[in-house]
This record gives C-alpha cells, structure tokens and sequence, in this order.
C-alpha cells in the first residue's frame, strides 16, 4: 500500500503525522499518533462514530484514545472513513467502511510488523471494529459504546482475542442495558468497563476515559505497565 506523507503538527497531546493511505475506494485520510516511549509492543488502529452524524476522525473521544494509547507506547493510526474529510468515496452503511478499516489495518502492519494488531473504535467506529475482527486476526479489541441497538451486533461471532468493552451507564445514544444484555451473552466474553455517570460522548469525562484505558492496559499488558504509570 502506498503511503503519502503530509508532514507533521503539533496537537496538544502529541506530535501527530498526517497521511493519506490508499483505501478500496481512493485515498483515506489518516493520522498516526506516535507512542510516548518504547518497543511498540502493539500498533492500533482507530475508528471514528458515524460519518452521516458528524463523526471523523477529530472526534473527541476518537482523538483521546488514540492520544491514550500513545502514551502507553502504542502507536495509534486513526483514519477518516470512505466520504468524510480527504476521504474519498460515499458512506456506504458499514460495508464499505470495513473494507476502510482492513486497508487501514494492512497498513499499520506493514509499518509496524513487528508489533500486534489492535482494533479499536467509538460508536459506530465499535460496531466496524467487530466487523473486521471477523476477517482479520486481531491481538486485541477495544470497543467503546458499541451501537448494539442499531446494527445486528447479536449475528457476530464474539472475537477469540483480548476484548475490552467501555461503556457508559447513563449513555442518552446507546442504552446501557442493551450492551450489558449483549455482552452477557457473548462468548467468550469481554472485559466490560461500566462507567456511573457518563454519557455516550464522555462530556467532562475524557479524563476518566484516559484513566480507563491506562488501568486496564497497565493491569493486562505487563510491558506496558510502565508507559501507563
């Protein structure tokens, strides 16, 4: 896969580069947020909420758990779907926007080959998540408030890989009782994160959502323990 470097910025949680990586349908818009410190036990890639609601890559949630884990050595390439921003292509009902994601994920493994594969992502970037872990073979999942109430979550196979699921218990978007219903029945099951007091898009919650990550990182990846610290 060919890649276009756009140079480098300064964002206030790290030094990001900006790239423009071949997709399936054109050129997808991307950002790598590089790791703080270390040997880049993992490399993740990012997926942002729906793009018919406003969803890119700069999302806030989307943004800080990228910039999270790079600061637990992860380097984290988190991309604008098919249609939003410099993507090009059209919204295509998380179909195409798989594909996105598994092109994507080529592309974090050519950079980084030594390293595991994470998937991870917000909202509808969740629900794409758990599609691809389907076709590829992911180290770990990370899903954040996963629309299980919206798209048929139910007739996907659970993935066989480290599985962390955060969610907020007064989310006004995605019922917290239907992901907990969910999640009970999945087998094998993940690592469900209820959060008291917080809503679908973490309002003056960021940190608490950073604070998260970092813990259930340092506690079941031992190499990362001290990024996370």
């Amino acid at each position: 896969m060919h890649v276009t470097s756009r140079g480098a910025t300064t964002r206030s949680a790290s030094l990001e580069r900006p790239l423009l990586l071949e997709g399936p349908a054109g050129l997808l818009e991307a950002r790598l947020t590089p790791p703080r410190a270390g040997d880049y036990p993992a490399v993740a890639v990012v997926c942002h909420p729906h793009p018919l609601y406003g969803g890119s890559l700069d999302n806030k949630v989307t943004a800080t758990l990228a910039r999270t884990l790079g600061d637990c050595s992860v380097p984290a390439l988190r991309f604008n779907f098919r249609g939003v921003g410099a993507s090009a292509g059209a919204y295509a009902d998380g179909e195409g926007e798989t594909d996105d994601l598994l092109a994507v994920a080529c592309e974090a493994r050519r950079l980084y080959p030594d390293s595991e594969l994470w998937l991870t992502g917000f909202s509808f970037g969740a629900y794409v998540a758990l599609r691809a872990a389907q076709r590829i073979d992911p180290a770990r999942l990370i899903t954040i408030a996963p629309p299980v109430h919206l798209y048929d979550c139910a007739a996907l196979p659970a993935p066989h890989c480290r599985w962390l699921l955060i969610q907020g218990r007064n989310d006004e978007v995605v019922p917290c009782k239907e992901v907990m219903r969910w999640a009970s029945r999945c087998y094998p099951a993940p690592h469900a994160v209820y959060l008291d007091g917080v809503g679908h898009y973490f309002h003056g919650r960021l940190a608490t959502l950073r604070a998260v990550i970092k813990a259930e990182l340092a506690a079941l990846v031992p190499q990362l323990r001290t990024a996370a610290g």
